[in-house]
């Protein structure tokens, strides 16, 4: 799971599951929140919104917390919020896409500059980290639910790129444009995903050993802590 989003690859420490949970759940329920603002508060018509709160029941989010993100879109109407990426180096020159959701650029981009900065990297122009990863949808199943023979038929039946079994889950991978309608197909035969969603995957990893680890992993968590930042894809393989 090394190089995806999802705070992927961080050895948080007893005491910040709580933290981190906030965190995600509040990066989720902004995304929520503009979805619903942006267009229909109905699910089965808004697409994003629809999206939206997959990942919130995925990420075990209670519906009272999905309730009241949709309610603050009729708050926040003098809130425009950007969907920005950004892209950039880190320690050992790893590279770095940013996914934010904000109503200050200004901000954001500096205080993604000062994260960067902090630990030697920068900021890059646009394109310059971009061709080191391919843009796709990630759908995760439990091996519990079904085999590995059953769910490779059922990737190439509803138009999956690839199809890899991993020791836990299945890893169903499609091309970007074709995500939400994979994704409804399997949908319709296996109803609890694991993990859903579009991400920048690393053609290729950067093997970071335990020493070298610590660095990247407290860049990480300043990103996290962040809550304009939605989403931060890497290309390091933790050993």
């Amino acid at each position: 799971m090394a190089g995806h989003s999802h705070w992927a690859g961080i050895k948080h420490k007893k005491g910040r599951q709580d933290k981190l949970r906030s965190k995600i759940f509040s990066k989720i329920s902004r995304e929520i929140t503009v979805a619903a603002k942006l267009g229909s508060k109905d699910p089965g018509t808004n697409h994003r919104l629809r999206a939206a709160i997959e990942s919130a029941k995925e990420a075990n989010m209670p519906k009272d917390n999905i309730n009241r993100a949709i309610s603050r879109s009729e708050i926040d109407k003098d809130k425009n919020f950007e969907n920005l990426r950004y892209e950039g180096f880190g320690p050992k020159n790893i590279a770095l896409i940013i996914e934010t959701l904000t109503e200050n650029k200004n901000r954001t981009a500096g205080s993604i500059r000062t994260i960067l900065q902090k630990y030697g990297g920068n900021l890059g122009s646009s394109g310059s980290t971009t061709h080191f990863f391919s843009n796709c949808g990630i759908i995760q199943v439990s091996k519990k639910d079904i085999s590995d023979e059953k769910i490779l038929e059922l990737a190439i039946d509803s138009g999956s790129k690839d199809c890899v079994s991993n020791r836990d889950f299945h890893e169903i991978i499609t091309n970007k444009d074709d995500f939400y309608k994979v994704k409804s197909k399997i949908g319709q035969s296996i109803k609890n995903l694991i993990y859903s969603g579009i991400e920048w995957r690393a053609h290729s990893l950067v093997d970071i050993s335990k020493e070298e680890s610590k660095e990247i992993e407290n860049m990480l968590e300043l990103f996290q802590e962040d809550d304009d930042i939605q989403n931060v894809f890497h290309n390091c393989k933790f050993v």
